[in-house]
């Protein structure tokens, strides 16, 4: 591996956590000496990343470094190609065309070698199932999120009852057929889970909830025993 690649490998790394990793782990991972990696920090430090932590605590990269030009190896092309082809094929019209820019833009600043496999990827996405009829927009359930407000809605369940309950919506899932918003429903206090085809109403208020979403998420994935992207 070359220095320069190594570098990149490390600010990837990096970049997959959000609290300090101790250099120790950084430098195994990488497949080099402590030393070594107390080096590459200071490069990196020296070319403008924002790296803080020192040896015994930990290091951490501050968010908003980049590294032109970008840099990807032919699977991690393919699978960026195939995940925005999947996405810009979804009935979400926002999504579907955000995932084009991106294609777009990610393209623009590749080199020429990088960009031809971008162009020229052989995975392609075949007709998506049909979603469920939804009644409520998909932009105002993210909006809601990103806002991290409480919500009242009126969900129809699968007991066939109409209910009208106040939550807190942290997450969205996707799946083949249908959609899932995850949040904190405060009339079970506890975690639940909503099929968006079954939403009737879905009203975001002004007020936000008293939890930040990343420890809402945080703590649901401990509940439900799934393992966090940065294991």
């Amino acid at each position: 591996m070359s220095r320069t690649h190594r570098l990149f490998e490390l600010l990837q790394l990096l970049r997959q956590h959000r609290y300090p990793v101790n250099g120790t782990k950084l430098a195994s991972t990488l497949g080099i000496s402590v030393r070594t990696l107390y080096r590459d920090i200071k490069t990196l430090q020296e070319q403008g990343a924002t790296i803080e932590g020192e040896p015994g605590l930990g290091y951490v990269l501050q968010p908003g470094y980049m590294l032109p030009p970008l840099m990807f190896s032919e699977e991690e092309i393919e699978a960026f190609v195939l995940g925005m082809r999947w996405v810009a094929k979804s009935d979400d019209t926002l999504l579907s065309g955000a995932a084009y820019k991106a294609l777009a833009k990610v393209a623009a600043v590749l080199p020429q070698n990088l960009r031809t496999q971008l162009e020229d990827s052989s995975l392609l996405v075949g007709p998506l199932e049909v979603m469920k009829t939804e009644r409520v927009d998909l932009p105002l359930i993210r909006q809601a999120i990103r806002a991290q407000v409480k919500t009242h809605i009126t969900y129809f369940d699968l007991a066939d009852e109409t209910t009208t309950r106040t939550i807190w919506p942290f997450a969205l899932a996707f799946f083949n057929h249908v959609r899932i918003l995850v949040a904190w429903c405060e009339k079970r206090q506890g975690f639940r889970h909503f099929r968006i085809d079954r939403l009737i109403a879905f009203t975001p208020t002004n007020i936000r909830y008293p939890k930040n979403r990343q420890a809402l998420l945080k703590e649901w994935r401990q509940v439900e025993g799934i393992p966090s992207p940065e294991a």
